[in-house]
């Protein structure tokens, strides 16, 4: 479908207007990565290549996402709460206007509005925003695309329950195993390789790019390149227990929490590692060390990013952000998935489960899926040098400042001088939500406090300042709790402050009401 950008009274693309200084934009997104799995925010896996993009850049200490795949891409793409942009759940129509399991009609993308900037737009990876509904990257302003419609593949080789998932090079179908993708691939890689190719296209049409990288790891299955598995194997002996405190102490040191927030306890149903026979602590320990593989492998493919920016004169003038789309995934509970003859390669099927998730979203509590702060709390880099003053990025100090996905679009407004619509084909456009970033990358101008929102199947948060409202399911009880003392919600105090809660709430349903999280579909649908 064709879709007309009426720009106010402006008429004439926007790139014919603005000079050509303007940043390039890699927006890198990883899948089902906890908030401590990478050397910035404390991890024990060796990053040295994001590590060095931290260094260059700032980190943000309170960046949220919205706590599960589908809806963090429908906010991360259109710069809306989920459900205003028709993804409140996952991709299944359940005919509220919240949850039909595709981008609305009354949203656009990044892609779109840069594109018509006069920006050259490009993804590859995981789309997984309504492809099975027509809603497909080429027809939401990306003008090339190498894309998945959901994710869980990493190998052209790739068997079992993921192994099905089709491939797409702009809007044809091609084999995985096609030789233009230089096969066999492991998907970081590939992913990146042909992000590369189309910043050469942008070149060639001396136009500034917009690349989002959307990398199916290190959700499951979990499987990487054997030679990178073994590297770790027998380090994740010490158990989760002796690795969490090491993380904690770590992002103690760094400076990214604050030592008033205590470590969330192991929840009683996860065993304490002394407990496990010999023969569990191998097979965890494998577990955690393909995890541990898919992590360095998105390491390499950021080096591989920056390598072929550097050498092509545009890594200076290319703002690249880095970041999850939920908290570490416990979906396997707690033994997780260990199934195949090779565990880790492409033919097997492996989940870390919930003992690792624990590992993996130290210090807070709980996973993917919560809007507790384990769910939605997310690393973010941001490495620009040309607009990042060196001053900045040298003092490593962290941008506590809380942020979310749906500021990613307003920043990248903001930085193409691009004009967001206000309609399409006659039909009004949800303005913004969010707000530029620009002020805290640069240290120039102000970022105003607001109050942040979330909901997804019927866990739910507010946040406005330090004060965090949140419930775990639709029948749980609101919780209170005071971020700045408290960032790993073990002190609720709803009991003692029932007036500020109940405040909260009504502020909760007035935006919930608004916002098409509610009236909540009758029936729930089919992922």
């Amino acid at each position: 479908m064709l879709r007309l950008l009426v720009f106010g009274f402006v008429l004439l693309a926007p790139s014919l207007l603005l000079a050509d200084d303007r940043p390039n934009i890699v927006l890198i997104m990883v899948d089902d990565m906890g908030f401590s799995d990478i050397g910035p925010y404390g991890s024990e896996i060796p990053t040295p290549h994001l590590d060095t993009l931290a260094k260059g850049g700032v980190c943000f200490s309170q960046f949220y996402n919205t706590g599960r795949c589908c809806p963090t891409r429908a906010s991360l793409l259109t710069g809306l709460y989920s459900h205003q942009a028709g993804i409140g759940w996952m991709t299944a129509d359940q005919g509220a206007p919240g949850y039909r399991g595709q981008l609305s009609d009354d949203c656009v993308t990044i892609a779109e509005v840069l594109r018509e900037a006069g920006y050259f737009t490009a993804m590859t990876g995981k789309w997984h925003v309504g492809f099975e509904h027509g809603t497909k990257p080429w027809n939401r302003g990306f003008d090339c695309s190498l894309n998945l419609p959901a994710g869980g593949l990493h190998f052209s080789n790739q068997t079992g329950f993921k192994g099905g998932a089709k491939l797409y090079l702009n809007d044809e179908e091609v084999a995985r195993d096609d030789p233009q993708f230089d096969p066999p691939w492991y998907g970081t890689d590939m992913w990146t390789r042909q992000g590369v190719r189309f910043i050469d296209e942008a070149i060639e049409q001396e136009k500034p790019f917009f690349l989002y990288i959307a990398h199916t790891a290190p959700h499951f299955p979990c499987m990487a390149p054997e030679e990178t598995i073994a590297q770790f194997r027998g380090k994740y002996s010490q158990g989760w227990d002796k690795l969490r405190e090491d993380r904690y102490a770590r992002q103690l040191e760094s400076g990214l929490i604050d030592k008033s927030w205590q470590l969330e306890p192991r929840p009683e149903q996860v065993p304490a590692w002394d407990s496990l026979t010999q023969e569990q602590k191998v097979r965890y320990d494998d577990m955690m060390a393909i995890y541990a593989a898919m992590i360095v492998e998105i390491d390499k493919s950021i080096g591989d990013l920056v390598t072929a920016l550097k050498e092509r004169g545009e890594l200076d003038n290319t703002l690249v952000l880095f970041l999850s789309d939920n908290g570490g995934n416990a979906e396997a509970g707690i033994n997780g998935h260990y199934d195949g003859d090779s565990p880790g390669d492409p033919h097997s099927k492996v989940f870390i489960g919930r003992c690792w998730a624990h590992l993996n979203n130290t210090p807070f509590r709980l996973y993917k899926h919560y809007n507790h702060e384990g769910g939605i709390a997310t690393p973010l880099i941001a490495h620009w040098p040309q607009g990042i003053p060196a001053e900045r990025a040298e003092s490593s100090q962290w941008i506590d400042t809380p942020t979310h996905v749906i500021d990613i679009m307003s920043t990248c407004v903001d930085l193409a001088g691009a004009k967001y619509p206000e309609t399409i084909d006659d039909r009004a456009i949800t303005p913004m939500p969010g707000q530029s970033l620009k002020p805290l990358l640069t240290a120039e101008g102000n970022f105003p406090e607001r109050t942040l929102f979330w909901e997804h199947e019927g866990n739910a948060a507010l946040r406005t300042g330090n004060d965090k409202l949140v419930r775990k399911g639709v029948r749980g009880g609101w919780e209170l709790y005071d971020l700045s003392q408290d960032r790993t919600e073990q002190v609720n105090l709803a009991d003692s402050k029932p007036k500020k809660v109940e405040r909260l709430r009504k502020q909760w349903r007035a935006w919930a009401t608004t916002s098409d999280v509610l009236p909540k579909p009758e029936k729930k649908g089919k992922k």
